[in-house]
């Protein structure tokens, strides 16, 4: 049953109720200062991982991202995991540590 929101125009109090939307017709008809307050709906499509996967399309989007950005997390977490790339990172973060991140 669908969740209403109704205001008091005399009061300015707001509550909410449970019901169709023929006894929502007839409780506003019946009660001339009461209005119902639009109120957004709340839609969930899912959770990441759990009910649905991202497509190859997507992965396949990211990786290009990370290509063109290697020192952002987005590129550390999707980028390429080859040895040569993997050295490069290990070496640069030694050179960090040892000059104290200027670099």
């Amino acid at each position: 049953m669908p969740v209403y929101t109704f205001i008091n125009t005399k009061t300015d109090k707001e509550h909410t109720d449970y019901m169709t939307i023929s006894e929502m017709e007839e409780y506003l008809s019946k009660n001339k200062h009461i209005r119902q307050k639009i109120m957004p709906i709340n839609i969930v499509g899912g959770v990441s991982g759990i009910t649905h996967k991202n497509d190859q399309g997507w992965k396949e989007t990211l990786s290009k991202i990370a290509e063109a950005n290697p020192h952002t997390p987005l590129g550390r977490e999707h980028g390429k995991k080859d040895v040569k790339s993997i050295k490069t990172k290990q070496a640069v973060s030694k050179m960090k540590k040892k000059y104290g991140g200027v670099i």
